[in-house]
């Protein structure tokens, strides 16, 4: 479990490590209730306004079926706002997923199927070695600078940058690299108040760009692509026509993510019905007091504040999510898939590939697991027919039921009318274990147990 620092706490995106003990109700860390202070506290103030002069001077109360009838528009513009945003960011993570399903692929394909001509020459095999890692960086370097361009922050200076790409022309690279202020105290206590005169314009730093930025992600693409033509050329990429093809496509699959995901940020809900909801929202809230006075009396003040929280409250998810690229608690941690993707291709690079046919013929792996213990080596003196005859009574050990009726079948017979696969599979097929060169030693107790199948 990580600990959040006081100022991280209402900063997203959420880390994933970090693990809260209190209740669900009583968190703060991803809660919308600091953005609630202020509106609710102006509902109570307006609620007891209310109250107190229809107490104290003249009756203001109304009849309530102003509120059933403005309740149930409110309720269904709340619930479409909430439904598209969680539906966009359901989308984003989607297309977060499919990357990294496209990048482990590609990975495992130039690592494992682009030759190194060592057998040429040394220099050689290194160059194509490193041209693979250069290319698996480029990859990383997408998920990258696909994060900082959701985020409009244009350039290639940003630390987990400027390393995959600093190398590669780009408009981004040529352009100015400006760097956001951070916001004061002040500002940023404004900020997570929800007062819409401290929030900037998050794409400030690309409107004010002297200099066309480009395409960051889509110019790595083209990087990328080469990349694969000059394999080909070279004859590295083994069967070239195939690899070739599922490479491209790995490729198309992160030009659609790059199209989605600026399709969901460039794509917000219709201005008007925004607007709509907002005022609708704020004018039942408003009315609401005049409404429940006759009902409630003095309880209208917290009925009302309450009523109020929970209004505003839905209204205010569905504008978090609506941009899941942000820096909000809530948005998709954009930095913890760019890491996992990082991290997965280290581990596809971290041994050579292993292209030994030997490979394949492990002699101290237990290809009848959990049927039989014994070792490759052993089943390589059996018979073809034994192994099939092995199979086809491993399928049993998956029904319980049937080998309990086999077993209590079993027990009525005499051992040596069984058939001589199933005695192969028996105490003697453990024993022969037992002599395996592996050294490994099992129990009677397990071979006797596998005797009855």
């Amino acid at each position: 479990m990580t600990r959040l620092s006081r100022e991280k706490y209402f900063i997203g995106p959420r880390d994933m490590d970090h693990h809260s003990k209190l209740p669900m109700m009583l968190r703060l860390h991803g809660s919308i209730t600091p953005k609630l202070i202020l509106p609710v506290l102006l509902v109570g103030i307006w609620t007891a306004a209310i109250t107190v002069f229809s107490e104290l001077v003249f009756d203001l109360g109304t009849d309530q079926v102003f509120i059933t009838v403005l309740g149930f528009v409110i309720s269904l513009g709340l619930s479409v706002r909430c439904s598209v945003a969680m539906d966009r960011y359901s989308q984003g993570r989607q297309m977060w997923g499919q990357l990294k399903i496209q990048s482990h692929i590609v990975a495992r394909l130039i690592w494992i199927h682009v030759q190194e001509r060592h057998h040429i020459s040394p220099e050689l095999g290194k160059q194509d070695l490193l041209g693979k890692l250069r290319f698996l960086n480029l990859v990383v370097a997408f998920a990258v600078a696909l994060k900082h361009k959701l985020r409009f922050e244009p350039g290639t200076h940003h630390e987990d940058l400027k390393h995959l790409v600093g190398h590669v022309d780009t408009y981004a690279g040529a352009a100015d690299q400006p760097d956001a202020k951070p916001p004061g105290a002040m500002r940023r206590a404004f900020q997570l108040l929800g007062i819409p005169m401290a929030t900037p314009n998050p794409r400030r730093l690309v409107k004010q760009a002297r200099v066309p930025l480009g395409n960051l992600p889509l110019e790595i693409l083209s990087y990328l692509s080469a990349h694969i033509k000059i394999m080909k050329n070279n004859g590295t990429l083994e069967d070239a026509s195939m690899y070739q093809n599922h490479s491209h496509n790995s490729l198309n699959t992160f030009d659609e993510v790059l199209c989605a995901t600026e399709r969901i940020q460039n794509t917000p809900l219709p201005l008007a019905f925004s607007i709509a909801i907002s005022q609708v929202t704020w004018l039942y809230i408003v009315l609401l007091p005049f409404q429940t006075y006759h009902s409630l009396g003095w309880n209208t003040i917290p009925a009302c504040t309450i009523a109020a929280y929970i209004i505003l409250g839905v209204g205010y998810i569905g504008r978090e999510l609506e941009d899941p690229f942000g820096y909000d608690v809530n948005d998709l941690p954009l930095d913890s898939f760019c890491r996992q993707i990082r991290q997965d291709i280290d581990i596809i690079t971290s041994r050579p590939p292993n292209l030994d046919e030997d490979s394949i013929f492990l002699e101290d792996s237990m290809p009848m697991y959990p049927l039989s213990y014994m070792s490759t080596r052993v089943w390589a003196d059996r018979s073809v027919e034994e192994i099939h005859a092995a199979l086809a009574h491993k399928v049993g050990l998956h029904q319980p039921m049937v080998d309990r009726e086999r077993g209590s079948a079993s027990r009525g017979t005499d051992c040596k009318n069984k058939d001589d696969a199933n005695a192969s599979l028996g105490n003697n097929a453990y024993a022969e274990t037992g002599n395996d060169t592996s050294g490994r030693r099992r129990n009677n107790t397990s071979g006797s147990a596998r005797n009855s199948i």
